[in-house]
């Protein structure tokens, strides 16, 4: 039976968080279990840079994400986990690509259109502050995902867009030197939760009002008090659809959990003690994976490790098709 081969990429910006975790980093995690599946997991440090120009914070976001994962329960014996920047075919890749995307492609990016929109808001130069970067993203994207010719791209809704430009720019590629690339497909989850965040908006850190994934018990208590409530009193029913409170509980608890939350919410339950019940609970989902996730931080050398076996991994494919791409684009030796 041949395996279906799936592909994640993480971006190394900023600190893992909650959203982080139920929405991407668990269900990964847990059909990365599954023996009909071969999993390829990557931190997209090259896509970092488009927005981060910090280097200590992209740095050290590499060693937070990858020791997240890690920590979380991720076997690199069983997955190929590699960083973005240690392969260096995907740049390579990049460029063939580049020359054979269509610019006008590249002008319908969302990500695109929504900075040239903001600039003509603000009066500006259509093209004020935007990057190469930012306006090519899908094609290195593209050769994120056609290099390892993965069939399945778990992504959120806002991703769609890029994986049926990675299909386009494979379908050409294909057409016009022969069959390289598996064209690939995304995979929206529609039961993956979606978080609010401490406002009540999407938990985001653009938004800034997420829950770091791995705060001491104190500052853990600390942010889950801050979660925005309603005015409803003690006693008084509260509607569990309208609360951040609860549906952080749906996101941790099983279905009985839920349930006797729901009865609570229904009996009126005071939010101080939600809140209090809410810590709890993710405290003690979150206390193994916490005293890993700061042993591996406190030893960067092992996460590299890790990191330097599943480049090993990953150049074993990468370098054979590159080989073969090279070869078919007229790059060859002489002779």
């Amino acid at each position: 039976m041949s395996q279906k081969r799936v592909l994640t990429g993480i971006t190394t910006s900023g600190t893992p968080h909650l959203g982080n975790y139920v929405g991407a980093i668990r269900p990964a995690i847990e059909a990365s279990g599954d023996q009909s599946i071969e999993s390829f997991f990557f931190l997209a440090d090259y896509h970092a840079l488009i927005k981060c120009q910090d280097p200590e914070a992209v740095h050290q976001s590499s060693l937070e994400i990858a020791a997240a994962w890690l920590a979380l329960g991720l076997d690199p014996d069983q997955v190929v986990f590699y960083r973005q920047s240690d392969i260096p075919e995907i740049a390579e890749l990049n460029w063939f690509l580049t020359c054979m995307t269509a610019k006008g492609l590249m002008n319908r990016a969302h990500a695109y259109k929504a900075s040239v929109q903001a600039n003509q808001e603000a009066g500006e130069d259509d093209d004020l502050a935007i990057t190469m970067g930012l306006f090519s993203y899908p094609t290195l994207m593209a050769a994120d995902i056609l290099m390892f010719n993965a069939s399945d791209i778990p992504v959120g809704r806002d991703q769609i867009q890029h994986v049926e430009m990675a299909r386009d720019i494979g379908q050409r590629f294909n057409h016009h030197y022969g069959e390289h690339f598996v064209l690939p497909s995304a995979v929206v989850d529609d039961n993956v939760a979606v978080l609010q965040g401490l406002d009540g908006r999407k938990m985001s850190k653009s938004y800034n009002n997420t829950i770091p994934l791995f705060l001491t018990e104190k500052k853990l208590k600390k942010h889950i008090n801050k979660i925005k409530t309603n005015l409803l009193e003690p006693g008084e029913p509260k509607d569990p659809d309208d609360s951040a409170v609860f549906q952080l509980w749906q996101a941790f608890a099983t279905e009985q959990q839920t349930a006797e939350m729901h009865q609570q919410f229904a009996d009126g339950i005071a939010w101080g003690e939600a809140k209090k019940q809410l810590f709890e609970l993710i405290n003690d989902q979150l206390k193994e994976p916490r005293e890993r996730y700061n042993q591996l931080i406190e030893n960067p050398a092992e996460v590299e490790k890790v990191l330097q076996q599943g480049a090993e991994k990953a150049r074993a494919y990468s370098s054979a098709l590159m080989a073969d791409v090279r070869k078919a684009v007229g790059i060859r030796p002489l002779g």
